[in-house]
């Protein structure tokens, strides 16, 4: 058995960190969920009780989970600024490999693709997905 010592507030932000790295992990996989993430997911949010943090909390028959109030107070704005973070960064980069025509990059052509990538997320900071047309 391993004995971890957290301050309550560091324990509030572990317990962020796990919901984060389980919803990275499994809110995708429909019924193929990793279940070892959601049980210790399950451990940890069990200690809320202890913790004094019962609101953090939902028991039902099935075991325990973040309740509603947890999942509603903002955690899903960070993960949501997350993937959109993610996405555009993605986006900027295949745009720019496809300006380049795909090209290998290497030493020589990299500052190309950076100076590319970077005009894309100067244009998504400012416009988003206003000037980008499907043909």
């Amino acid at each position: 058995m391993m004995k971890i010592d957290l301050t309550k507030q560091e324990f509030r932000l572990l317990l962020d960190m796990a919901y984060v790295g389980n919803w990275v992990l499994n809110s995708t996989r429909g019924e193929d969920r990793f279940a070892a993430y959601d049980e210790i997911e399950a451990k940890l949010f069990a200690h809320c009780l202890k913790s004094g943090m019962p609101e953090l909390l939902s028991i039902h028959h099935d075991g325990v989970s973040p309740s509603k109030a947890y999942v509603e107070g903002g955690i899903h704005e960070a993960i949501m600024d997350y993937e959109d973070t993610v996405f555009f960064e993605i986006l900027a980069e295949e745009l720019a490999r496809r300006d380049m025509n795909h090209v290998p990059i290497n030493h020589e052509n990299f500052k190309e693709l950076t100076g590319r990538i970077d005009e894309y997320i100067a244009e998504f900071e400012q416009n988003g997905m206003d000037n980008i047309a499907l043909s």
